[in-house]
């Protein structure tokens, strides 16, 4: 599904980021909510040959795999009027062209439990996308973090971003996926460090 499809004749949209958008969404909204998503979990197991990483080392971005069980932790931002063309459009670049995501409408909750829940789009990556690297124990994925870097910056900035937007707007969630990957690509850098 195409996001112009998705908002055709809507005077607004809510836009729901779990990975990089959280804390750097980089277009213009009303307003934005902590909140979750149900059934996904977030997993680094995306490439990234441009923002984080190259041809050469790929880098690991998150994306969500469905999961009954699962729910996703992140920041739904609230787009209207022009706003909602040009998120789309900046979004369709930093997302879907460079990264490979389709989108889907998902019910967003928010923390604040007198807020109802609303419509949000997000953007997913899918397995047979040619950027997708899978499923790998945390120790690679951290490991892989560790040494890529692309034109937006180093992936280790990227993951351990993600880990403080956690720790600071979610403390009582326990992203063992994210922290475990985070545990590792710095026991990495330590060792390459020289750091005991």
């Amino acid at each position: 599904m195409k996001p112009q499809d998705i908002v055709t004749g809507k005077p607004s949209l809510w836009i729901f980021g779990y990975g990089s958008l959280v804390w750097k969404p980089d277009f213009k909204y009303r307003r934005s909510m902590v909140g979750y998503v149900k059934g996904y979990k977030r997993r680094f197991w995306h490439g990234d040959n441009f923002h984080r990483g190259n041809d050469q080392l790929p880098g690991r971005v998150v994306t969500l795999i469905e999961d009954d069980d699962a729910s996703t932790w992140g920041v739904a931002f609230e787009v209207t009027g022009a706003q909602v063309e040009e998120s789309l459009k900046y979004l369709n670049v930093r997302e879907t062209v460079c990264g490979g995501y389709s989108t889907k409408m998902v019910d967003f909750h928010s923390d604040d439990e007198s807020q109802p829940p609303v419509q949000a789009m997000l953007y997913i990556a899918t397995a047979d996308n040619p950027l997708y690297l899978g499923s790998a124990s945390p120790e690679e994925i951290g490991a892989q973090i560790a040494v890529c870097r692309g034109k937006t910056g180093h992936n280790l900035e990227y993951l351990l971003r993600l880990a403080q937007f956690m720790r600071s707007s979610c403390p009582h969630v326990d992203d063992h996926h994210l922290f475990a990957v985070e545990a590792a690509a710095l026991a990495v850098v330590a060792h390459l460090l020289g750091v005991q």
